[in-house]
C-alpha cells in the first residue's frame, strides 16, 4: 500500500508497506564490462551501472544524442516469433541469476 503524507513547507512524500516493497536480491554482484571503456563493474552499481564511471556514462549518452547509436526500425510482432516457445519470467532478466 502507498501512502502519502505532506511534510514540512507542502512537500508531498510517499511511504510503501514492507509487503509492497520490492524483494532483495542475493548480495552477489553481477559483474558486466562497461560498454565503453571494457572495465569489469556492477551491472546494478547505483547511480552508474552498467557504466563504470560517470566519463562512459556521458559517453554513452553522447553517442545516442549524436545519433551513433539509433534504432533501425521500429519494432513488429514478427521480430519477436521466434522467442515465442522461451519460458517466461521476471527472473530470467537478471544476470546474477544461477543457471
Amino acid at each position: 500500500m502507498l501512502r502519502l503524507s505532506s511534510g514540512a513547507a507542502g512537500v508531498l512524500s510517499f511511504d510503501m508497506e514492507e509487503s509492497a516493497k520490492p524483494a532483495k536480491t542475493s548480495n552477489k554482484k553481477a559483474l558486466v564490462k562497461c560498454p565503453i571503456c571494457g572495465r569489469e563493474t556492477d551491472f546494478f552499481a547505483e547511480p552508474m551501472g552498467p557504466f563504470c564511471s560517470k566519463r562512459c556514462k556521458l559517453i554513452d549518452l553522447g553517442k545516442w544524442l549524436s545519433e551513433d547509436y539509433k534504432i533501425s526500425e521500429p519494432l513488429r510482432a514478427d521480430h519477436f516469433e521466434k522467442y515465442a516457445s522461451l519460458e517466461s519470467g521476471e527472473e530470467l532478466d537478471r544476470p546474477e541469476r544461477e543457471p
